[in-house]
């Protein structure tokens, strides 16, 4: 739309933060007086506004730092709410708080000109859910936990640079501030100060990046190029999704008695992720469209938990719901803590596997079909044909990455409608893919529950000596033990071979083959403690919550895919107790890939890296068949995680 060149004398520019998005246009005009005067005189406005006068006097280096740390995107041409583009002395802004761009013509360090720009805004609500979507996706990218001298980032306005150091600087009259020292081509530096993390993200891609120039253009050509070719990906997409997206169903509403009540009995503090994934399913559930939501957090960090509120409200609104996980021990573990939380509400829960006998599975059948259970606990059982339900609206997947796409369709093809949530600690690379591009949703788990410790993780070649030391040292304060031989067949060998290094040893040995009866048998004695150690095949990497146990030693550990491997190490750890995790393995069958993943593994032991491993799995698989060569060779330029980010504006931009 075109308009009117028009001089101004003054102009306000405000950060990108959600304070100012949450705010009109008309808002700041209105409070111009107010927010000036706050300016001078408390931190928050200090930081996150410009005023900019004609003729006034302004560092003309401060002014683009200021703009760079208040959340506006360097392009090579300004288009959008959010962005700024400079030329020698001219700069080009279009800030939040304004439906028009503005040019600012800087002589040295003096404002000699302000005027408007040829560009509007044709909707202000649409480009603020945008920018509020590029926050969010920001804070999902920019995860630089770990990071080593010589990772690869990608810094929004500067490209792709080597990560060096992390240095400090005292500066006179100001605190000592810290900077990321990254290193461009021909040894050109930038440095980043801590805490404008949403700027930088780690360089994601299937081959070693091309390093950037700093002060060039060429990155906002290739990122402005990459921009146009995405948004012809992200038409295609919404056109392949829109089948999906035309279901509708009655918005739930909340009961906040009943809510209050489990509330009330949760004997933990929620952690702030928690309350805010909470908070993401009611906010879906409150919509017309079907929820399909992944929540990614470690093992332990409070998922079942926030599945068994999402569960109550769908029972609140007389509808059912299904928690499908892979193993009869997962399901029976969360059927009975479903029941301890439930037991003082009218909420009924059952549980369907083949623990049950033909009597009992046909009454809970009947029971789902008639509408007198409300929640539903099992394995694949759920998904027989025999299996009707009065209701279902909601289903819940635990450990989502354990099953296949056609599992998960089954239950959605019935019902369209149906609301969908996945669990996981480590996502499928597809899943990972879909939410970050914004075709899932995604609310991250990443803060430990107080009081817990990271898991110490070593990676070394098989050593009886080793595990006679581990054993012995867990054993000696009255822990327990888990020790992974994925092998049913030597498994008895592996046995001995034990009691001969740890004779006070008491092992208990489970695996799939077992009667199910036995399979429990054998559970109960370890968590009565009357075994010490559980041998077992990969059958303990789903559910397994004992806190005694904070040893675990894994046999044959190159035999695991990354995912996998961080999954069954979130098996110890779960209380307060220092633990840890063994990785053995056979130096002859130590690939490259193999090798790849089991460092990836010793590098990322702090709290909360499931996501990170996840993202790495992707990175170490490849492309595989998620991605077209096409997307991958555009991907290699940017980096997955700008390439997502891109792509999940450019959905939000054409989604109705």
């Amino acid at each position: 739309m075109s308009l009117t060149n028009k001089n101004l004398d003054s102009v306000l520019i405000v950060s990108i933060t959600p304070y100012f998005l949450e705010k009109e246009i008309f808002w700041f005009d209105e409070n111009v007086e107010e927010l000036q005067h706050a300016s001078k005189t408390q931190s928050f406005f200090q930081d996150n506004t410009i005023f900019l006068e004609k003729n006034q006097n302004y560092n003309f280096s401060q002014f683009l730092r200021k703009l760079d740390e208040m959340g506006y995107e360097r392009v090579f041409k300004v288009e959008n709410q959010g962005e700024f583009s400079q030329r020698g002395g001219i700069i080009d802004v279009f800030p939040v708080n304004l439906n028009r761009a503005i040019r600012i013509d800087f002589l040295g360090n003096e404002v000699e000109s302000i005027e408007f720009l040829n560009i509007s805004l044709e909707n202000e609500k649409k480009s603020k859910d945008v920018l509020k979507k590029r926050l969010t996706s920001q804070k999902l990218f920019s995860d630089l936990k770990g990071l080593k001298p010589g990772d690869f980032l990608v810094h929004l306005d500067h490209g792709i640079g080597k990560f060096l150091e992390i240095k400090e600087f005292a500066f006179p009259d100001s605190e000592n501030q810290k900077y990321y020292v990254l290193e461009y081509d021909k040894q050109d530096k930038l440095y980043v100060p801590l805490g404008l993390e949403r700027k930088l993200s780690r360089y994601v891609g299937f081959v070693d990046p091309k390093i950037s120039r700093l002060g060039s253009l060429v990155w906002h050509k290739t990122k402005k190029k990459i921009k146009e070719e995405i948004e012809k990906l992200a038409k295609e997409l919404l056109a392949l999704y829109a089948k999906k997206e035309v279901s509708k169903r009655t918005p739930y509403s909340t009961d906040n008695e009943l809510d209050f009540q489990l509330r009330a009995g949760f004997e933990y503090d929620e952690t702030p992720d928690q309350l805010q994934a909470i908070e993401d399913i009611k906010k879906d559930l409150s919509k017309s469209k079907p929820m399909d939501r992944i929540v990614c957090g470690d093992v332990g960090f409070g998922k079942t938990e926030v599945a068994l509120r999402a569960s109550l409200l769908a029972a609140a609104n007389n509808r059912q719901t299904a928690l499908i996980c892979p193993t009869t021990i997962l399901a029976n573990q969360h059927y009975n803590f479903f029941k301890k939380r439930f037991e003082k509400l009218p909420i009924r829960v059952a549980m369907l596997s083949r623990m049950q006998n033909k009597i009992e599975q046909k009454k809970i059948l009947s029971d789902l079909k008639d509408g007198r259970t409300d929640i539903v606990i099992g394995t694949h059982r759920i998904l027989s044909k025999d299996v009707q339900f009065k209701n279902l609206q909601l289903l819940i997947i635990d450990d989502e990455q354990r099953f296949g796409v056609k599992q998960k369709e089954k239950l959605r093809e019935l019902r369209p409608s149906l609301d969908v949530l996945s669990l996981s600690a480590t996502p499928i690379p597809r899943t990972i893919y879909l939410a970050m591009s914004s075709f899932k949703n995604i609310s991250l788990m990443q803060t430990p529950p107080q009081g817990r410790k990271s898991v110490k993780t070593k990676v070394l070649p098989y050593n009886a000596k080793v595990i006679k030391k581990a054993i012995n040292s867990e054993l000696k304060r009255k822990g327990q033990v888990y020790y992974l031989h994925n092998r049913i067949q030597t498994i008895e060998k592996v046995k001995s071979e034990i009691k001969k290094l740890v004779p006070r040893a008491k092992i208990g040995v489970i695996h799939g083959r077992l009667p199910e009866n036995k399979l429990f048998k054998i559970m109960d004695d370890f968590q009565k403690e009357k075994t010490n150690i559980l041998l077992a095949t990969t059958i303990i990497e789903n559910g397994l919550d004992i806190s005694k146990v904070n040893t675990i030693i894994i046999e044959d550990a190159t035999r695991f895919g990354l995912s996998q491997a961080h999954q069954i190490r979130g098996r110890v750890g779960r209380s307060h107790t220092e633990s840890f995790a063994y990785f053995l393995y056979d130096p002859k069958m130590l690939t490259a890939l193999a090798k790849e993943r089991l460092n990836a593994l010793e590098d990322s032991q702090e709290l909360g890296a499931g996501y990170r491993i996840a993202i790495r799995d992707l990175e170490l698989r490849g492309a595989g068949n998620i991605l077209g060569k096409e997307q991958s060779g555009t991907i290699n330029k940017i980096g997955l995680n700008l390439y997502s980010q891109i792509l999940s504006e450019a959905v939000e931009k054409m989604r109705e």
